[in-house]
């Protein structure tokens, strides 16, 4: 892959919404685009990058938190990591990803109480929905197809469990459903041997997850010194006290694939089913120093390293599936 060359300082100039606009920027994009996705979607680099870069830029002009606070390096990253992705921004209830913020350790130092503290910045992070997890397995070859997840009631009769080492789900619907009270919720994957897996989500999961939202919502409460609890995701308790359907099912897809083999991601991204950055991507596919310099993708510090990137083989040609077909409601 040739380099096109665009270095830190560079992008520091530019305000958030020219970043992706950039000549260097739209080429680098292109270049990877065409090399990892063209030869099997059929769609040109350049017209990947004309619909991709209006959604980047509809979506940072939405979130005022990632225009202004993020650094300029990683709002870069995380959009040629849409080429690297072969992911769509597009907006909808079936979203493939999304931008957040998040507060990164770059550093560390020693405070007057001789205590270490550690030093943050907020980076911009291109973030994988459970739909668009779905559309990378099957690219890659991990599954043929996941069917719609199936919320469970108490009127219904529902079994899971393992036999001979198999997964199993017996379900039958049985209505009316008079209470309306959710008691599971289950997706069945096929997998690339056709062989069936299940995703199953139980109250005792869903509770667990509303402890962590709690959780991560709580706050520090600078005059008693004290964590204050926070109050999780309203979704939890949405439907007259218990967790919303179309929450639950949107969890159920994320939560699918925690044991599988994890998916290729560029760094500046992260899966919703694991909420950590892959590192099969090298930072030298970015093209933004010279032939003999990197980018430490986590603070911007450029590297005196040579390293040479080779897309990886693709894999899609032995998947049966059209990942496009995603936009369809009666796929998932």
């Amino acid at each position: 892959m040739g380099k096109i060359g665009i270095n830190v300082e560079q992008l520091n100039e530019l305000k958030p919404l020219e970043i992706v606009r950039n000549d260097k920027v739209r080429d680098k994009f292109i270049q990877i685009y065409e090399a990892m996705w063209t030869p099997s979607t059929g769609v040109s680099g350049e017209a990947a990058y004309e619909k991709e870069s209006r959604n980047f830029n509809r979506l940072l002009s939405e979130k005022e938190d990632i225009r202004k606070k993020c650094n300029h390096f990683s709002i870069f990253t995380s959009f040629l990591d849409v080429a690297i992705s072969g992911l769509t921004l597009e907006p909808g209830t079936k979203a493939q990803a999304y931008l957040l913020s998040r507060s990164i350790a770059v550093d560390s130092y020693i405070d007057e109480h001789g205590q270490k503290k550690n030093r943050y910045e907020t980076q911009c992070v291109l973030t994988v929905s459970g739909y668009g997890e779905l559309v990378l397995r099957a690219r890659c070859g991990q599954i043929r197809h996941a069917d719609n997840p199936v919320i469970v009631y108490e009127e219904d009769s529902f079994e899971y469990g393992e036999r001979n080492g198999q997964k199993f789900v017996n379900y039958t619907c049985r209505l009316p459903h008079t209470t309306g009270h959710i008691v599971a919720c289950f997706m069945k994957i096929t997998r690339a041997d056709g062989s069936a897996d299940y995703a199953v989500m139980l109250p005792e999961d869903w509770q667990r997850l509303s402890n962590y939202s709690a959780r991560q919502n709580s706050k520090y409460n600078n005059q008693t010194r004290q964590w204050v609890q926070g109050k999780p995701n309203a979704l939890y308790t949405a439907q007259g006290g218990q967790i919303d359907p179309g929450f639950l099912v949107a969890k159920c897809i994320k939560h699918a694939f925690k044991t599988y083999p994890k998916a290729r991601v560029g760094r500046a991204t992260q899966l919703e089913s694991q909420q950590v950055d892959e590192t099969e991507i090298t930072d030298d596919i970015y093209g933004v120093t010279g032939d003999s310099e990197k980018v430490d993708t986590a603070t911007g510090e450029i590297i005196q390293e040579k390293q040479d990137f080779t897309p990886q083989t693709d894999t899609s040609a032995g998947v049966t599936v059209d990942p496009a077909a995603n936009n369809d409601d009666d796929t998932f």
